[in-house]
Order: structure tokens, then sequence, then C-alpha cells
């Protein structure tokens, strides 16, 4: 998403005015993940063999499956929190760097002068979305935060592109 119109690459030696790097929560850890897979192995394979005594001898097969895809669909909820996104603004520049779990990233430069933010809030739940619009140009950003980190996210751009506009200088760092 990178044009000719953007501004150049930022020199390292320039101050860094806002730098976030946003990542999906996952409340459940790896040990976690064991502890519930036991559980729910143990629950479905005690509930097989019951089935079994019973003479249902395919049923127990069925219990097995279940325990399959419980994993699959932890294990996909785990790669999905691979995901990253990188943003950070400068007094020349604003840059927005999206690496997904999968597939290709994007990334998103901008001139900060030319850049606001753009948020969508609902009275009763909260920013359902956030995005920088630069040029015509909506770059969405913290798509996997919540309600209450979208609106803070939102609050320290915002903060972080007036004080670029109101003019940085390196004495502030």
């Amino acid at each position: 998403m990178t044009d000719a119109n953007d501004p150049p690459v930022v020199p390292d030696e320039e101050p860094t005015v806002f730098a976030a790097t946003l990542a999906p929560h996952r409340s459940l850890s790896k040990r976690g993940f064991v502890i519930v897979m036991l559980i729910i192995g143990g629950l479905s394979f005690g509930s097989g063999v019951m089935f079994l005594a019973m003479g249902a001898w395919p049923i127990f097969g069925f219990f097995g499956l279940d325990v399959l895809l419980v994993y699959w669909a932890f294990k996909a909820n785990f790669r999905a929190a691979d995901a990253r996104e990188f943003i950070r603004i400068t007094p020349s520049l604003v840059e927005v760097r999206h690496v997904p779990a999968r597939g290709k990233g994007w990334e998103a430069r901008m001139n900060p002068f030319w850049t606001r933010v753009k948020r969508q809030d609902d009275e009763d739940h909260g920013t359902l979305a956030l995005a920088l619009v630069s040029q015509g140009r909506e770059t969405p950003v913290g798509g996997f935060l919540g309600p209450i980190q979208k609106g803070a996210l939102a609050d320290d751009l915002t903060h972080a592109l007036s004080e670029v506009k109101r003019g940085v200088t390196r004495t502030h760092f």
C-alpha cells in the first residue's frame, strides 16, 4: 500500500513519537490447553466406555472424533495468535505493518500531517472499528482488539498525531 507520493523511509535517528506492537489476546496457556484436552479426552473416553458396555460400540468412535475436532479448533486458534500489527509514528512518517499468522502481510506509510484517526463508536459497546485515514485511503488498525483496547489505541494515536502536528523536536525526547 505504498505510493510514490508517500514520504521516504524514516532514518533511525528520527525520534519516535508513538510505537505499538499489537497482538491477539489468548487467555488459555499451553499448559491450560493440555489440561483442558485431558479433561475432555477423559470425559469422552469414560462416556465411550459406558456406551461400549451397553453394546453401542459404534458410539465409542464418535466420542474420539469429538476430541479430535476440539483439538483441531484449539490448534487453529493458537495459530491465529501469531498475527502482529506494528504501528510507528515519527515526525515525518506514520507506518503501519500488518503481519498475519498465515499469508502475505501488508504495509502502509502515510504523512502524519495528512493523517487522521477514524473511529466508529457505539454507545453500548465502545469502539467497534478503527482506521487511519490519509489522502482518501483508510488503513484499518487493531482489528483483533476488543472495544476498550480499540478506544485506548484511538486516543493514543490521536494524541501522537496532534503532537506531531504541533511540532515535535528532538529536545522533547
